[in-house]
């Protein structure tokens, strides 16, 4: 067992497993990790009070038979408590668990051909905190929380109020007139034979309304000549001011 080593402290996890059995399988740990102690919990029964916290350089877990236990997020959670930092899990189970394992926090996940995964717990403590100094007024970031301390209120750190992020321009509805676009280009940039009166709003300029030679534009194209202004645009009661929809623009 290359992942037990002199002097580890190592928790095995069984369930349902004969007595001869778990015996057997204590004693060849122990004549592995000499130095060390090796403890047993029942994974009915283990909670987040069983152990302390970081205590165990080593978990075992299912690698009793008749390896009937399910490694929930429950159980992995507790485990990744009581391991110590850079602390290995030892697992077996004959589905893919390493999607899991990472989820729960696990680090460095591999596989064997038996369906034994080992995993470790990060090199920092849950709470760990680390200095950065950020120009000359240093400032603590925390690596990482838990989330029951989220929830429960108890995270003290400095959050940004989101009423801040906006001011009062921010906050202004734009006017219509400044979305306008041009049908051709679809932005707001003028066309090269621009008749619709976009080009001169964007000069600053007023442009004044076309009116017909022929007094038969209004119907559409059909009846407008090549030089007429009102090319390309539909077609008008006569009178009508012809503006562009600019909902179907935009």
């Amino acid at each position: 067992m290359d992942f037990v080593k002199k002097g580890d402290n190592i928790l095995v996890i069984w369930n349902n497993s004969e007595q001869n059995d778990i015996a057997n399988f204590v004693n060849e740990i122990k004549s592995i990790a000499t130095e060390g102690n090796v403890f047993l919990e029942n994974s009915t029964m283990i909670s987040d009070t069983s152990r302390p916290k970081s205590s165990f350089d080593a978990v075992l877990c299912n690698l009793i038979p008749p390896h009937a236990i399910e490694p929930s997020d429950s159980l992995l959670s507790i485990i990744i408590k009581i391991l110590k930092p850079s602390g290995r899990l030892i697992v077996k189970y004959n589905q893919d668990l390493s999607s899991t394992l990472k989820l729960n926090g696990f680090v460095n996940v591999t596989n064997s051909d038996d369906n034994t995964y080992v995993a470790e717990k990060p090199k920092f403590e849950v709470g760990s905190k680390v200095s950065l100094k950020l120009g000359q007024k240093p400032a603590v970031w925390k690596l990482d929380n838990t989330v029951e301390e989220a929830w429960k209120g108890g995270n003290d750190d400095d959050i940004i109020d989101d009423d801040q992020l906006l001011d009062e321009d921010d906050l202004k509805k734009p006017d219509k007139q400044s979305l306008r676009v041009c049908a051709t280009t679809g932005k707001r940039k003028a066309c090269a034979d621009c008749s619709c009166g976009l080009a001169e709003e964007l000069r600053g300029e007023t442009k004044d309304t076309p009116k017909s030679s022929c007094g038969s534009c209004y119907l559409g194209d059909a009846f407008r000549c090549a030089s007429c202004p009102y090319l390309g645009m539909p077609a008008f009661k006569p009178g009508e001011k012809v503006l562009l929809d600019l909902k179907s623009d935009i």
